[in-house]
């Protein structure tokens, strides 16, 4: 069987949430900083503040003292870019959580440590 993509992990993830903490969802978004675009659609995208390194999801609620929470998605193998790292310095920084995460069980795992904490 073929490994799940990046994407497809994170549509998991996102599906699993939406039916398990409905009354938080709307505050549980994507940030759609990746992907492949054309030279002049990327230089819209960042006129208007894409940035590089951004986590893929956020659940912007408070918990356990952290501001907010911030996921990267990566397949099993996948690592963190140069600028993924440095974002995670700031988020923690500023008093958000950050993981890493790299498959639905391990998501899963994460939020409900977030919130359960």
């Amino acid at each position: 069987m073929k490994p799940l993509t990046e994407s497809q992990i994170q549509k998991q993830c996102v599906e699993w949430f939406r039916k398990t903490y409905p009354s938080i969802e709307p505050l549980f978004f994507a940030v759609p900083n990746g992907g492949a675009r054309n030279a002049w659609t990327a230089k819209i995208m960042k006129d208007e503040g894409v940035r590089s390194g951004v986590a893929d999801l956020i659940l912007q609620v408070p918990m356990g003292g952290y501001a907010s929470l911030c996921i990267e998605m990566k397949t099993p193998v996948g690592k963190q870019s140069q600028s993924q790292r440095e974002y995670e310095k700031l988020a923690k920084r500023m008093k958000n959580k950050y993981v890493v995460c790299h498959s639905l069980e391990e998501f899963q795992k994460a939020i409900k440590e977030y919130i359960e904490a």
